[in-house]
């Protein structure tokens, strides 16, 4: 089951905790992966040490004309990807009375405008060839909200508008296009919170526990799969209990 050996698999913000630990897991079943990112030496790190063939193609998704540049890198190493994971994202995190349209607009500019310019750069292709996985990282606070990210979650709950209108469109073509919505996950940011913000934080999730990259990876492994092939604009949440819908 979930077998994609031979799959071809873009990942973008492939050197953060969730980017690397999905880079890793893909690469173990058998995917041909291409990790992006602005890191350029983190991103050779995390490539480097993948077990599978795989590649390392910086880019700025910020830009028309790095994502260009990147296009026709990617397209000439390995054609149009099988499975796209729309995973890079950033914070600026701030009250909202304090929050500055700067800080607003960048989080919007990477978090959801690089998911639209990545995914129009290759869904051509998937419709081509009537086949596809489109699979975006999400977050549980673009269903709950959350104090002090109203940049942040308006990202990701328009990520997830984003993903039903688009499956909606080529569901007939043999793509699926589907969100992850993580909880709290181990990753340096969480790793620089203090004890008693994470005990407090601990008290809010049933499982008693922040997840890994991991339980993340695991879940876009079937969303991934031929097993998935019925399962569509949907939103799969990765919290450990402390959202349930």
């Amino acid at each position: 089951m979930f077998d994609l050996n031979g799959k071809v698999a873009l990942v973008t913000g492939a050197t953060g905790g969730i980017g690397s630990a999905i880079c890793r897991v893909l690469s173990e079943k058998g995917v041909t992966v291409v990790g992006t990112g602005t890191r350029e030496e983190e991103l050779k790190k995390v490539v480097s040490s993948l077990t599978n063939n795989a590649h390392a193609i910086p880019c700025d998704l910020r830009s028309s004309e790095s994502l260009k540049s990147f296009t026709q890198k990617l397209e000439k190493a390995v054609g149009v990807p099988d499975i796209l994971v729309n995973n890079a994202g950033i914070t600026r995190d701030n009250l909202f009375i304090r929050m500055n349209d700067e800080h607003f607009n960048e989080v919007l500019e990477l978090n959801l405008k690089s998911v639209f310019r990545v995914t129009k750069s290759l869904i051509k292709g998937m419709l081509k060839r009537r086949s596809g996985r489109i699979i975006s990282i999400s977050s549980v606070v673009g269903s709950t909200g959350n104090p002090g990210q109203v940049n942040y979650s308006a990202s990701k709950a328009g990520i997830e508008g984003f993903t039903k209108s688009l499956a909606l469109e080529v569901a007939s073509r043999g793509i699926t296009v589907n969100c992850i919505a993580p909880g709290l996950i181990n990753s340096p940011m969480t790793d620089s919170l203090s004890e008693e913000r994470k005990d407090n934080i601990l008290k809010t999730i049933p499982c008693g526990s922040f997840g890994a990259g991991d339980d993340v990876a695991a879940a876009l492994v079937f969303l991934a799969s031929d097993e998935a092939s019925y399962i569509t604009g949907q939103t799969i949440h990765v919290n450990g209990g402390m959202a349930m819908y």
